[in-house]
């Protein structure tokens, strides 16, 4: 390694963006024939363990802002995994719910990405 603090290779930001790419592209394949990209497993991840959630605390929990998140979401609910529904106490907030295809994919998506996880140690 170079001396200078200043190179890429001594960059931990940068160490740390090449890994979260190689975790991206490791899921990829076991995803796709699920139909879900990664940012999308996250959302499902975060609505099997919780759920049901707001738009906000799904916001909160993946660090995602509302524009990368609401395309998401629209996506999802497109292919009948979600239901988008205004909290009837509060109607600014949006509330994400499973719907049963959704639930059902749970078991699907954990037997696709044990290899995954089991090659990297988890």
């Amino acid at each position: 390694m170079s001396k200078d603090p200043f190179t890429l290779e001594n960059q931990l930001c940068f160490a740390l963006y090449s890994a979260s790419h190689a975790f991206t592209r490791a899921y990829k394949p076991v995803l796709e024939p699920l139909g879900l990209t990664y940012p999308q497993y996250l959302v499902m991840l975060a609505l099997w363990e919780k759920g049901p959630l707001t738009v906000k605390a799904i916001g909160e929990a993946l660090m995602l802002d509302s524009g990368t998140l609401s395309p998401l979401l629209k996506r999802l609910e497109q292919v009948g995994l979600i239901i988008r529904r205004r909290d009837s106490r509060d109607e600014r907030q949006v509330v994400i719910t499973l719907t049963d295809q959704g639930k059902a994919l749970e078991a699907e998506t954990r037997k696709a990405v044990q290899p995954v996880m089991l090659a990297v140690g988890c």
